[in-house]
């Protein structure tokens, strides 16, 4: 297993996580997910630890709280082996007051985390979302009290656009507050916009990608291609959060490209499309999402070998799309403003 620099922070970790949004299995929208509960989490952070893999990520709105319970109970024991990393923000309580990155609620939210998971710290606390509400002073004074209080050992956020991030950054350099070290965003084959503005920030700044679904949840491991129904048991069919970002046609020419090189090397899809990613800047993990033994084993076996710049260029090809405005007018002035991936 490959460690690497978590941000601007002192931290280690592995080039795969461990994501458990598929522990629990509650309602419609995580049960299409997974529906993996304590024995078989067990098992699977067993594996995990046996690879070298001991970064786990969840948070306390999957399902209702059930992942970071059943995750708790999984790594029992040994929390000492492990980094934890779980996320606030989304609604966790009834009430006006019940979700958001209010001093508030992140207090009440850190303290509920920490009893599901039955442990007196987070290694990483994302911020699950940017809360416009809130004045991010209030909400970075609040992270840098669970720092010093020992509850936490660093900061992170997820999903924020380049303007939240950098004001975030700047609010904790002015007041000499923790800082952000990760941003969990989503980044795949199937989507390249991270590139467009949060990955020069992330080089400028110092700050990790933690990808989450490095195969955009399930298209881009051969379960759809061109003239082929998607499978009925596969959440591509009631998850399409990032379909967003690329047509099927586009879609369609990237696992075309994937197929080739499948044939070439022997590996399979997912196996390239996670491997395309760690050789990309600012990545400092990949959240993986195994629903079983047999999927952990095939994304673990991503690190066993890299593809070639023939084939990575092919498949930057094929997955390249035309960004928007003002992205498109500024790879035109690439003398002094070069794009991070060429």
């Amino acid at each position: 297993m490959e460690y690497r620099q978590l941000g601007g922070s002192g931290l280690k970790v592995p080039v795969l996580t461990f994501g458990t949004a598929t522990f629990g299995g509650a309602g419609k929208f995580f049960s299409n997910w997974g529906n993996t509960q304590v024995e078989e989490a067990t098992r699977l952070v067993d594996i995990a630890l046996e690879a070298g893999l001991n970064f786990f990520d969840t948070a306390d709105g999957y399902s209702n709280g059930m992942a970071e319970e059943i995750l708790g109970q999984a790594i029992k024991g040994r929390r000492d082996q492990v980094l934890l990393s779980t996320k606030a923000t989304f609604r966790s309580e009834p009430g006006p007051n019940g979700l958001g990155s209010s001093r508030h609620h992140l207090l009440r939210a850190c303290e509920a985390s920490l009893r599901r998971l039955g442990t007196d710290y987070i290694d990483v606390y994302h911020m699950h979302g940017f809360d416009a509400l809130t004045p991010v002073e209030e909400t970075l004074r609040t992270l840098d009290d669970l720092v010093h209080s020992g509850k936490v050992r660093y900061i992170a956020c997820s999903n924020f656009s380049g303007w939240h991030l950098m004001k975030s950054l700047a609010v904790s350099e002015k007041y000499g507050l923790e800082r952000y070290v990760a941003h969990q965003v989503y980044y795949s084959l199937a989507g390249r916009e991270y590139e467009w503005e949060l990955m020069p920030l992330a080089i400028n700044q110092r700050v990790s990608a933690l990808v989450w679904s490095p195969l955009a949840q399930g298209r881009l491991t051969g379960k759809v291609r061109r003239n082929q129904p998607v499978p009925q048991d596969s959440r591509v069919r009631v998850t399409s959060e990032t379909s967003q970002s690329v047509s099927d046609e586009t879609l369609f020419g990237i696992v075309d490209v994937m197929d080739e090189i499948a044939a070439q090397t022997g590996k399979t899809l997912s196996q390239i499309g996670l491997n395309w990613l760690l050789q990309r800047p600012t990545v400092s993990s990949l959240v993986i999402g195994a629903r079983n033994e047999t999927q952990l084993r095939d994304n673990l076996d991503a690190l066993t070998w890299s593809l070639t710049a023939d084939q990575m260029a092919a498949l930057d090809s094929a997955s390249a799309v035309t960004p928007i405005y003002p992205y498109w007018h500024q790879r035109n002035f690439s003398e002094r403003n070069p794009f991070p991936t060429r």
